[in-house]
C-alpha cells in the first residue's frame, strides 16, 4: 500500500530506470506506489509489464538482432533472431543480453525444433501422438487410456522441442520459461519482442 503523497526523487526514477529499462512515467508511478521500495517497484513493474505484454502481441517487430554463441570447445554454436519494433530498443543492452541468452539455450538444446508450438506442424504433431500411443501400448498400459496418456507424453515433449515452453538453464532465472522472461523483458521495455528463428550448429551432427 503506499505512502499517500510519496514522491520519488529523480535519482531515485533514474536508478529504478537504468535497472529495468522502463519507461520514466511507469518507474515514477512504480515509486510511487511502493513507498520508494526499489524492490517492490521493480515488482509493480513486471506485474503491469506481463499484463500489457499480451496486448503487444502481434505488433509488427521490423528492427531486432542477431545473436550468437560459441561453446568454448569450439563444437556447438547457436544463432538467433531476436525482433522488436524499433532500433532504440534493437540498440538497449538489456534486449542484446535477452537474445545472447536466447542463442546460448538454443546451443544447450539438441532436441529443439521449433520457436512455438503455434509453428508445430498438424502431421508432425499427429505423427508423434502416434508414436507415444504405441510406446504406451508396448508397455501394457490400458487401451482406454491410451490417448490420455499419449497426450500426456505429447505436452511433456513440448518443453524439450519448443523453445519458448523450455526453462532457462540460468540459475538466477529460477526455472522461469524463455516464453515468461520474453513476456517480461516486453512489459518492461515496452515493445514487443519475439523469437523469430534460431539455428543450431554441432561439429559431427548430420
Amino acid at each position: 500500500m503506499s505512502d499517500v503523497g510519496y514522491k520519488p526523487t529523480a535519482g531515485e526514477v533514474k536508478a529504478l530506470r537504468d535497472q529495468t529499462q522502463a519507461g520514466i512515467m511507469d518507474c515514477r508511478q512504480a515509486l510511487e506506489e511502493s513507498s520508494g521500495d526499489m524492490d517492490a517497484a521493480k515488482r509493480w513493474l513486471r506485474e503491469k509489464g506481463l499484463a500489457a505484454a499480451g496486448k503487444r502481441a502481434g505488433r509488427g517487430t521490423g528492427a531486432g538482432v542477431v545473436e550468437s554463441y560459441i561453446h568454448a570447445t569450439g563444437t556447438i554454436g547457436a544463432m538467433v533472431e531476436v525482433g522488436c519494433e524499433t532500433d532504440f530498443v534493437a540498440r538497449n543492452e538489456t534486449f542484446k543480453t535477452f537474445a545472447r541468452d536466447v542463442a546460448l539455450q538454443v546451443a544447450a538444446g539438441r532436441s529443439l525444433q521449433f520457436v512455438s508450438e503455434q509453428e508445430i506442424p498438424e502431421h508432425f504433431r499427429t505423427a508423434e501422438l502416434e508414436t507415444f500411443r504405441g510406446k504406451a501400448a508396448n508397455e501394457g498400459k490400458p487401451e482406454n487410456m491410451l490417448d490420455k496418456i499419449a497426450e500426456g507424453m505429447w505436452k511433456k515433449s513440448l518443453t524439450e522441442i519448443v523453445l519458448l515452453n523450455q526453462a532457462s538453464i540460468r540459475p538466477e532465472d529460477d526455472g522461469k520459461t524463455i516464453e515468461t522472461i520474453r513476456a517480461e523483458l516486453s512489459g518492461t521495455i515496452g515493445e514487443n519482442i519475439e523469437i523469430k528463428r534460431f539455428a543450431r550448429f554441432e561439429v559431427g551432427e548430420e
